[in-house]
């Protein structure tokens, strides 16, 4: 009866149940002075902690991010213009569930990318959907999108993703067709979803990098209303980084 039930519990997609039962046939002693009910509510808690992993899991898988970053690493040791009270503040997610922006900016090497990929597996682990992009691969999709057809499908999904995560902001002249683009997406997303931004140049010169002035005012005016900031100063994270590994080879 055991082995049937189990097999039951698995094909009604009950995996953690099923898990958590076999574990308590397994040590009868432990379990055998428990009720049903509080059996019952054991196995209950199993299936939801392994849906919720398995959940956090597609949600990290789907977001594609360019490195494997958490929140708890983060160097705070090193001055770069970020403290560990702005970036608890920024974990809880109260940014993302009212649809605001984030803007990180700072010299090259300073640990943008990192920060906002630890920020978007964060939002992840608290349920959030999310995406990373790099600016000129989000531009190309787009690109494509339209010679296949499925264009304005593929605005759908992006207006859809609660976390958009755009790296690279800046580094390359936009052609009219990518500020159309990011008009679009913009305005979809504009006080519904987050955008966090990531770029190399201080926000004050976002303006001159799209080249449009009409369209730069429509999605600067969009993506910087009640936008938070992180602009990080200091020297290269990776410079440092490595000097110390040179250090510790030489010592």
């Amino acid at each position: 009866m055991s082995t049937q039930t189990l097999a039951q519990l698995r094909q009604l997609k009950l995996g953690g149940m099923a898990t958590a039962l076999q574990h308590q046939l397994e040590q009868v002693g432990t379990y055998e002075g428990l009720s049903f009910v509080d059996r019952l509510c054991l196995l209950v808690d199993q299936e939801c902690l392994s849906r919720e992993q398995r959940k956090q899991e597609r949600l990290v898988r789907q977001a594609r991010f360019k490195l494997r970053a958490s929140i708890q690493e983060i160097d705070y040791q090193h001055p770069r213009n970020i403290t560990q009270k702005k970036i608890a503040g920024l974990a809880q997610g109260d940014w993302i569930s009212r649809g605001q922006n984030l803007l990180i900016t700072g010299p090259c090497g300073s640990g943008k990318t990192y920060i906002g990929c630890a920020l978007g597996h964060n939002a992840c682990l608290h349920g959030y959907s999310v995406r990373y992009y790099r600016l000129s691969r989000l531009l190309l999709a787009l690109t494509q999108a339209k010679a296949d057809g499925s264009y304005h499908k593929q605005l759908t999904l992006l207006a859809k993703v609660q976390l958009l995560i755009i790296d690279d902001w800046g580094l390359e002249p936009l052609k009219p067709a990518h500020r159309n683009d990011l008009m679009e997406i913009m305005d979809d997303r504009h006080g519904q979803m987050s955008t966090l931004m990531i770029s190399q140049l201080p926000t004050d010169q976002w303006y001159a990098s799209i080249g449009d002035n009409t369209l730069a005012d429509a999605i600067l005016d969009r993506l910087m209303h009640n936008a938070h900031r992180l602009q990080l100063k200091g020297e290269s994270m990776r410079k440092i980084l490595s000097q110390l590994t040179q250090d510790e080879h030489l010592g």
